[in-house]
């Protein structure tokens, strides 16, 4: 079951004209930085999406509840890596994850914004939801304060090993915070299934985008 009052918000135009005459570039301000992001017509994942446009926003409003300095934060499903750039300015300890397919052009993203920053290089790793968990991010090493997801919900075949990823991940101390847009019975689906294992709260909705902040936890037994 849900729990909480959202607040509900506008997602702000953060994003600045575009300066060039690249259709490939979007130029956005959190945190008093310009972050300029390549996208990519190919993938899904190298899109930005209104999830990830909410979340950034959101971390930059309410850093006192959500600090990220110095943790430990993984981004599953990066896409164009703006959401684990603005971690980073936030001074997080980033490992930014997504696809094979996708790393070329998440990893030239976060490079290119964070490379002059003073903070903690951000780190970016291959992540097949539900494979290989136990290799690559074996539970003894690897322990986060935060997990972040945005829009990694719609029309897919992954549903179940995502979840299977959030569980993996999700340890006792962690801080689930998934950001998506609803737009189909799956999506809410989804939804009830994260309410049924973890202790659920939803942050804030985005009504004119249809997304919805959650924020979730191990349940104590």
């Amino acid at each position: 079951s849900l729990i909480g009052s959202p607040v509900t918000l506008k997602i702000l135009q953060n994003w600045v004209p575009r300066v060039s005459h690249y259709f490939d570039k979007e130029h956005y301000t959190y945190v008093g930085h310009q972050i300029v992001i390549q996208e990519s017509i190919e993938h899904f994942g190298a899109v930005v999406w209104p999830g990830a446009l909410a979340l950034s926003q959101y971390l930059e409003s309410n850093q006192e509840q959500f600090n990220l300095k110095d943790k430990k934060v993984l981004e599953i499903g990066a896409g164009t890596g703006l959401l684990s750039i603005v971690a980073c300015i936030l001074g997080a300890h980033v490992t930014a994850t997504d696809l094979p397919e996708v790393l070329e052009n998440l990893s030239y993203n976060i490079s290119r914004n964070t490379q002059n920053l003073n903070m903690h290089k951000p780190e970016v790793r291959k992540l097949v939801w539900g494979e290989g968990l136990n290799e690559d991010f074996p539970v003894s090493t690897y322990h986060y304060d935060f997990i972040l997801a945005t829009d990694v919900v719609y029309h897919h075949g992954a549903l179940d090993p995502l979840l299977a990823t959030m569980v993996y991940f999700c340890k006792p101390g962690t801080v689930l915070l998934w950001a998506n847009k609803f737009r189909f019975s799956t999506d809410y689906e989804f939804l009830e299934k994260v309410c049924n294992i973890f202790n659920t709260t939803i942050l804030a909705e985005f009504p004119e985008s249809n997304v919805k902040l959650l924020k979730a936890t191990v349940r104590k037994n």
